[in-house]
C-alpha cells in the first residue's frame, strides 16, 4: 500500500505486521519518520481540499495516523529496552519533528472545521456512542492543542511542546544513566551475609558478565532491593541506599550532566506556561480536561481523605516496627540508636518473618517464571475464555523477549510480547505499551491489536529458570491487566481502542484489579509450583503468606498518597518552584504524609520518571483513583465467586471492551450497578478498623 523502492531497504517503511525487529538499524530511523510525515503532510493536504462530509474522514486520518505509529512503536520500544548510544541519538532526533507535526495537526484550521462539521450534521445523532466519542474528544484535543490561539501563541505553544518533549526525554536517560553506572564490586562472601542464594547468584553472575572475581552490586532493582532488604551489614545497606536516593542529582561524585534538577526546574515553568497559554490557571487544572476527576479541590480532597483515614493504621505499623528493631539490633552497634532510612526494609521483612515466618525469598521456588505464566493464563482463561499460544517464529529485539498469540473460541483477537528480565541498556520498572492498535482499515478488514509486556525480574541462573517473589508476581499481572485492556478491546476506531480515550485516572482499574488473583487460593494453585517438584504451594505457606497481605499496609498507602500529594500540589503552584522550592514543598507534604523522615540528601524527586518522564504530571493520583474502582470491582467477584464465568464476561463486556468509547463512570455503573465506594479499597488493605479511628479522632 505505501511500498516505494526506499522501503525495500527499511524495515521502518515496510508495510508488514510486525515490527522488524531483528532488521531495524539506528541509520533506518530518521529517513523512515522523515519519509512518512512528509508522505502524511502531502496526503493531509489533498485530502483537506475537499474534506469528506462523513465517517470517512476519521477513517483516512485514522490511516496516516497509524502508518507513523507503526513505524515509531518500535524505534520508541527499542530505545526503551535495548538502548545504545546510536539508537539515543536517532530517537532524539525524531523527536523535535514528531512534536512538530502532532503541534501541526492539533492546528491545523481546516481540519478542525471538518471535525466540527461533523459534530454539527443532523447525521451525527446517528453515529454509534464510539464515534460520537470519537468527534467530541477530538474537538477537546483541539482545544487543548491550541487551535483557539493567535498565530504568536501557536508558535509558542509548539515552542513549548517541542521543548518538554526533549527535556522528558533527557531526563529518562540521565536516571538510566545515572542508575547503570554505578557498581559495587565485591569479593568477600562475609560482606553480602545474609543474602539469599538467588540474590547471591545474581550478583555472581553480574560481575562474570563483567569478567571480575567474586559479586556485583548494581542500582538495577532486583540487586538494590535485594541489599535492602536482606544484607545484614548496616554499612553496606546505607552506602547502596544513598547512591540510589541521590541517583541523577548533585549528591553525589557522579557526572554533573546527569543532575536532573535544572531540567525539573524548566519543565515545571514550561508546564506552568503552556497551561496558561491554553487558560488554564495552572498544569493541574490543565491535567485534569481529560481526566476523570473534574478539580483540583476535588483530586486533593480525596488525596487528604484517604490520608486521614490511613494515617493510624500507618503510625501503628511504624511503631511496632521500631519496637521490633530495638529489640532485634545487636547490642554495642554505633550510630543504631535510632532506625535509619536503609534499615526499614531490612527490619520489616526480619518483623514479617518472625510475625508470619514467612518471606518472599521462602517463595521464590514456587514461582518458577514459566509456572507462573502459565498459571496466568488459566487464570485469565478462565475469567475471560482467553488463551495465549507461544509463537515459534518470531522476530524480536533480544533473546529474554517472547511472543504470543491471544485467542478466543479459535479466533485471534491480538499478539502480545513479553520481555521479563533486567539488564544492561534497559529502563527500570514495569509497563504495558502499544504496538498495534486494533482498528477498523480503509479496505475493510480489521488489524488486530499488539502490546508490549515490559518488566525487570532477575534473569534465569544457569539452567535454572527465573524465581519470582509473590511481589514480583503481583507485577506481571498488573502489566498483564493493562495488556487485557489493550488487547480484548472490541472498538473499531483507533482514538477509543484499548487504552485510547480512556481517562488516565480510570487506565489503571484494569491492571489493579488483576493483582487481587495473585491472593486467591484458587488462583495460586494454578500460578504456583516448585521449581524442582512442581508440588503447589502448601497450605501452611499460603495460610502465612495470605496472613501477612496487609503487613505494614498503612505505611505502604501513605507512602503512595506522599508521592501523589507531592506530584499534585506541585503542579498546581504559580509560580513555578525553584529546586530549593521543590524541595521544600516535598518535605512538607512528607511532614504531613510520611512516617519515616528520609536523609536530608535524598533526591527522591531526581528519579521520579513517571511525572518527569512519562505520562503522570499531575495525574500520580490516578494509582489511588483507580484502586478504589478496581477494589470496588473486585468485590463483586468477591460475592459471586472469583473465577465466576457470568461475572468475567460482565468484566470484559463492560470493560475490558469498551475501551475508550464511553465515559469510564458510566463503564463502571454499568458493570457494578452503583457509584464506586472506597470502603472495599480499604478493606482489602486491612486497615478499615484504624480507618474509622482515624475519621472520628
Amino acid at each position: 500500500m505505501h511500498t516505494d523502492r526506499a522501503a525495500m531497504n527499511n524495515p521502518l517503511l515496510e508495510d508488514s505486521f510486525f515490527p522488524a525487529f531483528g532488521s531495524i538499524d539506528a541509520s533506518h530511523i530518521e529517513p523512515a519518520i522523515d519519509q512518512i510525515l512528509s508522505e502524511n503532510r502531502h496526503a493531509l493536504a489533498v485530502l483537506l481540499q475537499a474534506p469528506p462530509d462523513d465517517w470517512s474522514l476519521v477513517v483516512q486520518l485514522e490511516e496516516l495516523e497509524d502508518r507513523l505509529n507503526r513505524a515509531w512503536s518500535p524505534v520508541s520500544h527499542m530505545n526503551a529496552v535495548v538502548n545504545s548510544p546510536a539508537l539515543r541519538d536517532a530517537y532524539n532526533a525524531c523527536l523535535p519533528k514528531l512534536t512538530e507535526y502532532a503541534t501541526e495537526m492539533g492546528q491545523n484550521d481546516a481540519l478542525c472545521g471538518a471535525y466540527q462539521a461533523l459534530a454539527d450534521q443532523a447525521a451525527f445523532a446517528d453515529l454509534s456512542t464510539a464515534q460520537q466519542k470519537v468527534i467530541t474528544d477530538a474537538l477537546r484535543d483541539f482545544r487543548l492543542s491550541g487551535i483557539d490561539l493567535g498565530p504568536e501563541d501557536k508558535r509558542r505553544y509548539g515552542e513549548l511542546k517541542r521543548r518538554l518533549s526533549a527535556l522528558s526525554s533527557r531526563f529518562s536517560e540521565n536516571v538510566l544513566d545515572a542508575t547503570q553506572a554505578w557498581s559495587l564490586h565485591l569479593t568477600d562472601p562475609a560482606a553480602l551475609a545474609g543474602l539469599p542464594d538467588s540474590a547471591l547468584a545474581a550478583a555472581r553472575q553480574l560481575a562474570t558478565a563483567k569478567d571480575l572475581e567474586g559479586y556485583l552490586l548494581t542500582l538495577d532493582f532486583p540487586s538494590f532491593h535485594a541489599v535492602m532488604t536482606y544484607a545484614d551489614d548496616s554499612a553496606l545497606r546505607e552506602t547502596v541506599y544513598r547512591a540510589f536516593t541521590t541517583r541523577a542529582s548533585d549528591q553525589n561524585d557522579q557526572d554533573p550532566a546527569w543532575d536532573n534538577a535544572p531540567l525539573i526546574e524548566e519543565i515545571l515553568a514550561l508546564k506552568l506556561d503552556l497551561a496558561k497559554l491554553l487558560g488554564f490557571a495552572h498544569y493541574g487544572e490543565y491535567s485534569l480536561a481529560t481526566k476523570m476527576a473534574t478539580t483540583p479541590d476535588q483530586v486533593l480532597t480525596f488525596l487528604e481523605q484517604l490520608n486521614s483515614r490511613s494515617q493510624v493504621s500507618a503510625r501503628q505499623d511504624f511503631a511496632a516496627l521500631q519496637d521490633f528493631a530495638r529489640q532485634a539490633r545487636p547490642e554495642g552497634v554505633p550510630g543504631q540508636a535510632e532506625l535509619q532510612p536503609w534499615d526499614v526494609s531490612y527490619y520489616a521483612e526480619q518483623q514479617r518473618q518472625s510475625c508470619f515466618a514467612i518471606s518472599q525469598e521462602q517463595l521464590r521456588p514456587y514461582f518458577p517464571a514459566p509456572q507462573v505464566l502459565k498459571g496466568l493464563f488459566a487464570v485469565v482463561e478462565r475469567l475471560f475464555g482467553i488463551q495465549l499460544e507461544a509463537q515459534a517464529e518470531a522476530d524480536l529485539w533480544h533473546a529474554d523477549a517472547r511472543l504470543f498469540r491471544v485467542t478466543r473460541q479459535g479466533q485471534t483477537l491480538g499478539y502480545v510480547y513479553l520481555d521479563l528480565y533486567a539488564r544492561t541498556g534497559k529502563r527500570g520498572g514495569a509497563w504495558m505499551d502499544v504496538c498495534r492498535t486494533r482498528r477498523r482499515q480503509a479496505d475493510g478488514t480489521l488489524q488486530l491489536p499488539v502490546a508490549y509486556l515490559v518488566c525487570n525480574f532477575n534473569a534465569p541462573i544457569g539452567d535454572q529458570p527465573a524465581l519470582l517473589t509473590h511481589n514480583e508476581v503481583t507485577t506481571l499481572f498488573h502489566e498483564c491487566g493493562h495488556g487485557l485492556h489493550h488487547l480484548l478491546t472490541e472498538q473499531e476506531w483507533s482514538a477509543v481502542s484499548g487504552i485510547n480515550g480512556v481517562a488516565w485516572d480510570a487506565v489503571e482499574l484494569p491492571s489493579q484489579f488483576l493483582e487481587n488473583w495473585c491472593w486467591e487460593p484458587a488462583a495460586l494453585a494454578l500460578i504456583s509450583g516448585h521449581v524442582d517438584t512442581g508440588a503447589p504451594l502448601p497450605e501452611d505457606l499460603l495460610q502465612r503468606m495470605l496472613a501477612a497481605r496487609n503487613f505494614q499496609s498503612g505505611m505502604m498507602m501513605v507512602r503512595q498518597l506522599e508521592f501523589a500529594l507531592f506530584d499534585f500540589r506541585l503542579h498546581c503552584q504559580d509560580p513555578a518552584p525553584d529546586s530549593a522550592g521543590v524541595q521544600a514543598l516535598l518535605d512538607q507534604v512528607r511532614q504531613e504524609v510520611a512516617v519515616m523522615p528520609p536523609l536530608a540528601t535524598n533526591r527522591f524527586q531526581n528519579s521520579f520518571s513517571h511525572i518527569f518522564s512519562g505520562g503522570y504530571a499531575a495525574g500520580y493520583y490516578s494509582y489511588k483513583w483507580a484502586e478504589v474502582l478496581s477494589a470496588d470491582a473486585f468485590s463483586r467477584f468477591e460475592e459471586e465467586g472469583v473465577f465466576n464465568p457470568e461475572t468475567g464476561q460482565a468484566f470484559y463486556r463492560h470493560i475490558l471492551a469498551q475501551g475508550g468509547s464511553r465515559e469510564p463512570m458510566d463503564l463502571f455503573i454499568a458493570f457494578r450497578g452503583r457509584e464506586p465506594q472506597v470502603d472495599a479499597l480499604l478493606r482489602h488493605c486491612g486497615i478499615v478498623n484504624n480507618a474509622l479511628k482515624g475519621a472520628t479522632s
